[in-house]
């Protein structure tokens, strides 16, 4: 009598490695959520990194020694906001202000997230030792966004795997899930 199992083992490892190229390609994207996340304080990103041409590290200024990129805390913004009124928008500066009189964190709504089975550790992407991206890579041009509402990429996996193939970085799975 003819045993079934290696068909049966055969079958298993086609639909696995079916499922593997699938899953390559990322999902197909979804559509936006009903209503983007709003944020406390509508950060005008095309004043800061655009008009001022602030570095996006200066805000974001643990993203090249750690794995998160980081929010600003309160005392960063008022860093400047202590002399600088904020004519565009006063506002929303005044909410700031508000923060930093209460001595409270702005609570921030994240818009930037890869699967919690993922690992992206910011600095080697962004620092010189590591891959020296420019953030507009992953983010987008967020010097021209006013506030950012919704993540501008897929971070699907086969979209981080096709720019690991145009960089010759690690296709490596371990790479980034461990």
């Amino acid at each position: 009598m003819r045993r079934p199992w290696g068909v049966l083992a055969l079958s298993v490892v086609a639909v696995s490695a079916a499922s593997a190229f699938i899953s390559l390609q990322g999902p197909p994207p979804s559509p936006p959520p009903s209503g983007d996340p709003v944020q406390p304080i509508a950060f005008p990103h095309n004043t800061h990194a655009g008009q001022f041409r602030i570095d996006c590290q200066y805000c974001h200024f643990s993203a090249e020694r750690s794995l998160s990129a980081g929010i600003p805390p309160v005392e960063s913004c008022m860093g400047c906001h202590t002399v600088i009124q904020g004519r565009n928008r006063p506002e929303e500066v005044n909410k700031l202000r508000e923060y930093w009189n209460r001595g409270e964190p702005i609570p921030w709504v994240r818009i930037y997230k890869v699967a919690d089975h993922v690992r992206f550790p910011h600095m080697r992407h962004v620092s010189p030792q590591g891959g020296n991206l420019d953030c507009s890579e992953c983010h987008g041009a967020v010097e021209e966004i006013e506030v950012i509402r919704g993540v501008a990429q897929p971070l699907t996996m086969g979209w981080c795997v096709d720019c690991h193939r145009k960089k010759e970085a690690s296709v490596d799975c371990t790479v980034c899930h461990y």
